[in-house]
């Protein structure tokens, strides 16, 4: 049983696959590889016995099921994972698996290694919103178009500095979620109570090899200090509710009525179910129910920040599911105005009638420097 007729309309495949249990499960090995090899290197176990659970790591064969029911069990992935892995390292050396580590660690080691997957991949299709958006509003910059404030006809604009504007929205939380994500999706490695108890002093150095070998930055045990997690979060909300902008403009303008833009026709989207003439902004659709669910997993984990002590009950193990929720949110919203933003159609001809109708003028105002400034901020030209 999957849950992709829930998850798949709402999302990319490739996001889908950076959190399944496929994903996890191999972060999860990745991070017990890293762990033996680090101590290895630091003398805190022998070599022989690292490479006897690297090995381990790389042939065990783990049913996604049976571990989720041990999981849910246990209270934790950790323990049914290191419970098969012992039992296939077998020895000695099966007492040094997890050595020095804690079950948050594994979890949020997890977290940050996929969080940094899922921003790279991201980042693709903000590219593609980048440059559609550009062109469009470089094309546009002087072309006046009729504004609208509070919904009802205004001044004329520049139909490009409406498009910058959607691209500008878009641009800044984007670099805000690349940025959050590279400072706080970083390695956990405390042990039981956050103090590398256990290690003979060499926690530091182990942490240090263990963040260059899963390419993640080092970092002091941060369990219960949760401010950069929550502040991806955010960052991730916002970027959806700055598509969703975009993407409610988009529908406002395809109305019938208004006519002076549309999404671009794709083979088998859009239609109706009952109504042959209909051509719906299902792209905008994406992103708008994305916008609807972002703020209330946001605030999830911000409301989790209370955590007690030093590893909370309760907190940390309702963010990863928030997490990526949100980034399977913003990456089926990014995927889908990513194709609006490279091939919307605007209705010149539709433009100019609503202009002429409005009875204003066609005083544009500083509309196309405006539209320039914007475009060359957000790309950061001096």
């Amino acid at each position: 049983m999957t849950d992709l007729l829930r998850t798949r309309p709402v999302a990319t495949p490739a996001m889908l696959a950076l959190f399944d249990d496929a994903a996890t499960i191999a972060h999860a090995l990745a991070f017990e590889t890293a762990l033996a090899r680090a101590e290895a290197a630091e003398g805190l176990i022998d070599g022989a016995s690292a490479e006897a659970i690297a090995r381990a790591c790389e042939t065990i064969a783990i049913d996604p099921a049976a571990l989720a029911d041990d999981a849910a069990l246990a209270g934790t992935l950790a323990i049914p994972l290191v419970a098969r892995l012992r039992a296939a390292v077998g020895g000695d050396a099966a007492a040094l698996v997890h050595r020095g580590a804690t079950s948050q660690d594994l979890a949020d080691t997890i977290m940050a290694m996929q969080l940094r997957r899922a921003a790279a991949s991201l980042a693709g299709d903000l590219a593609r919103i980048d440059a559609g958006l550009t062109a469009l509003a470089e094309r546009h910059a002087a072309m006046p178009a009729i504004g609208r404030t509070l919904l009802q006809d205004a001044l004329p604009i520049g139909f490009g500095l409406r498009i910058a504007h959607w691209r500008a929205g878009i641009v800044e939380p984007a670099a805000r979620v690349e940025r959050e994500v590279g400072a706080h999706a970083r390695l956990q490695f405390g042990g039981a109570a956050g103090t590398r108890a256990g290690l003979d002093g060499r926690g530091a150095a182990v942490a240090a090899r263990m963040a260059a070998l899963l390419d993640l930055a080092p970092a002091e045990p941060w369990h219960a200090r949760r401010g950069g997690v929550a502040g991806i979060a955010g960052a991730v909300a916002i970027l959806v509710g700055a598509l969703a902008k975009m993407a409610r403009d988009v529908s406002l303008l395809a109305q019938n009525a208004v006519g002076e833009a549309r999404e671009p026709v794709v083979a088998g989207r859009g239609g109706s179910s009952a109504m042959a003439h209909k051509r719906n902004p299902t792209g905008c659709q994406v992103a708008l129910s994305a916008a609807a669910r972002a703020p209330g997993l946001a605030a999830s984990v911000i409301g989790g920040m209370a955590q007690e002590e030093e590893r909370g009950l309760g907190g940390w193990q309702a963010e990863g599911p928030v997490l990526a929720d949100l980034f399977l949110l913003a990456g089926g919203s990014a995927a889908a105005m990513a194709i609006v933003a490279e091939g919307l159609e605007v209705d010149e001809a539709a433009i100019a009638r609503n202009l002429d109708a409005a009875g204003v003028g066609d005083d544009i105002g500083e509309s196309a420097a405006l539209t320039a400034a914007l475009l060359a901020v957000h790309m950061g030209k001096d």
